[in-house]
This record gives structure tokens, sequence and C-alpha cells, in this order.
């Protein structure tokens, strides 16, 4: 063999060698991420993507659109990503940062992977929000942040969930129930009570801005029905205003799914045009992760729509999924006990569906 040969042929090993260090590292990365997830909760979040829109010239790069049905401004980054989409009249705001998978797989395979964070902010938006001092503060603050968002909170409340203690001792999240056993139900027709709210869930009493104070049940300790659900999750967590119940004046959030359907808080990007089968949307193209939805099960409930939850976006099948507290599951749930959680298709939940708001 040459001198001339052998240079060549040393960067080729040197290449080759590269190439195999590589591999096998990426290969033990797979294994121990495959065994961390294996150790992990039954309900979980895992963040392994970068934040989005936070490398070098391309916050420069930032550009504001504005867009229709409904309205809404998004921030795009330099190669036309979407980094927040803001809603006008609402004041959920949606974030793209790190990657985060769900999962329950207690009752469903359904794996949730978003780079969607669900936020709350301190003002309704309008256009031309993001020029005011409050916008600026409150995105610098959350942009990026992997502080809880309103979809970490919800998960907090699912099976096997750990328990999570405030500064004064009291649990704020942990395995939630759906209600206590109907003594005059059986399964699949009323097991559970209705009526527990998050007070309830949190055992103590609560005053409202109306001065109304409520007092939990014992029985219905660490209990939340499905609009009691989404009162924690966006009430008492993220602190949008509530009201003690469906009746009364103001913009907090009504106590019943019917009540928070039919009320004026929020934007309606699905209205209602009826709790028949023809009240079926056509479409849910419109629905962004965060939205509540409405929907209607029981014939019994009269005009009434009778349940609610929150859209979560496509699970890694391509199905829109949807978390909410159900008898069924005797708690907070993305599972399919009870009826497949789609939107999509002609299912349980899909056919029920009837209208849908952004706070």
């Amino acid at each position: 063999m040459t001198a001339t040969s052998k240079r060549r042929t040393r960067p080729v090993l040197h290449a080759a060698t590269v190439v195999a260090l590589l591999a096998g590292s990426v290969y033990f990365t797979i294994e121990l991420r495959k065994d961390e997830q294996a150790k992990a909760p039954a309900i979980q979040t895992i963040v392994d993507a970068p934040v989005a829109g936070k490398g070098g010239g391309e916050e420069t790069a930032q550009k504001w659109e504005r867009l229709k049905n409904p309205e809404r401004s998004v921030l795009r980054d330099g190669k036309g990503g979407i980094l927040a989409t803001f809603t006008d009249g609402a004041r959920t705001a949606t974030l793209t940062g790190p990657s985060r998978t769900f999962t329950e797989p207690a009752t469903t395979k359904t794996r949730v992977v978003t780079e969607n964070w669900v936020r709350l902010m301190p003002e309704t938006w309008r256009s031309g929000a993001e020029k005011e001092q409050w916008f600026q503060e409150w995105y610098n603050k959350y942009r990026g942040s992997e502080e809880d968002d309103l979809f970490a909170m919800a998960f907090q409340y699912g099976d096997q969930a750990p328990v999570k203690k405030d500064a004064e001792g009291v649990s704020y999240a942990g395995d939630a129930s759906f209600g206590p056993i109907n003594p005059n139900g059986s399964a699949g027709n009323d097991l559970r009570l209705e009526e527990s709210d998050f007070y309830d869930y949190l055992g103590i009493p609560y005053t409202f801005r109306n001065g109304t104070t409520a007092k939990p049940e014992a029985m219905r300790a660490r209990s939340m029905d499905c609009s009691g659900f989404i009162r924690t999750v966006f009430g008492y967590r993220a602190r949008y205003p509530l009201m003690a119940s469906d009746a009364g004046t103001g913009d907090g959030l009504p106590r019943t799914a019917n009540g928070m359907a039919r009320s004026k808080v929020g934007v309606s990007v699905i209205p209602l045009k009826g709790i028949g089968d023809d009240g079926r949307p056509t479409s849910i193209d419109v629905l962004q992760p965060g939205d509540l939805l409405f929907f209607k099960l029981d014939g019994r409930t009269g005009e009434r729509l009778d349940h609610t939850g929150i859209y979560l976006g496509t699970d890694t099948d391509g199905h829109q999924i949807f978390i909410s507290s159900r008898e069924e599951a005797d708690g907070p749930t993305i599972g399919d006990k009870g009826g497949t959680s789609r939107l999509d298709g002609n299912g349980y939940y899909a056919a029920a569906l009837r209208s849908a708001k952004r706070l």
C-alpha cells in the first residue's frame, strides 16, 4: 500500500468509527427512553424537543398575522411556523413549546404527543394587543416556559396521578373520582352521583365573588363531575372567574355543562344549533387545543347539554381526542371506558358533540 493510499484510508476508517459510535449512542438513548417510560406513572408528561422560536435570529424575524373565523392573531417565526395563537374575546392562548406525550395506559393505548401549551392570559385578547405592556410582560414570561399549563393541570387528576399539596397542606391535585356511589344506581345507569365541584374535591369552603360561600360535602371528597373538572382546571388552578351556580350575572364560568355552553363567557367557535342529531356540527376543523366541548348524551336531561371536556388535539393515530371526567372511568380520562374519546368518526362522543367555545 502506498503512502497516498494510507492517507486516503485513514479518514474513511475514522468516519466509519464515528458512525458506529453515533449509531450505538442512538440505540442506547432509545432503549434508555423506553426503560424510563416503562417506569413512569400511568399518566405522564415527557419533554423531548427543543423550544420553538428560541434560536438565534429567529426571534427578530417573527411576524404577526390576522386570521378570521374566528378573528385571531397568529405569531409566526422566520420560517412561517406558528409560535402562538390568540383569539379575539378569549383569554385562552396556545403557545408552541417543548413536545410532551400524554398517556393513560390503564384504559387506552392512545398517545397524545403535542407541542401545544395552553395558558390563560390576564386579559382577553383584542387586535393590536401584542403592542400592549401587559401582553409583552406575560408573553416574555411564558414563551418557552415549562411551568404547568392547562394540559399539565388536567392530567394531574387522572388515574394514579400523585397527590400534590399546597403550602397550607391542602391536596390540590391527585387521582380524582367522578363522585360517590349512587345508592339507587347501577353500572351503566347513574352508578355515581353528579354535582361534585372543585371545593368538594379540595374539602375546603370556597367563597365566590358574589359573596356566596360553598361548603364541601364529606362524601364527595376527592371527587369532581365533568363540569367540576373544568372548573377545577380553568377556575381554581388557572384562576378563570367562577360563578357559584348557573344563575346570576357576571363573566364567571357557570356550574354546569349546560350553563357553560349557553353562557356568554368566551368565544363560541362551534355555535350551538340544537340538541338533536341535526345539531351535530358538520365540521370541527376550527377546534384548537384547549377549547371546551359540550355534548348531549342523555335523553333524560331534556333540552340541557349534559357533558363537557377539554379538546387536546390529535393523537398519534390521527384521531381528535379530548379529556373529561366520566362516571364510567370514575374521574378524568382520555380512555375508552364508556365510549371512545374521539371527536372524529361516528362514535358515542363524536355523535353527541353539539358545540365548543374558547374561554
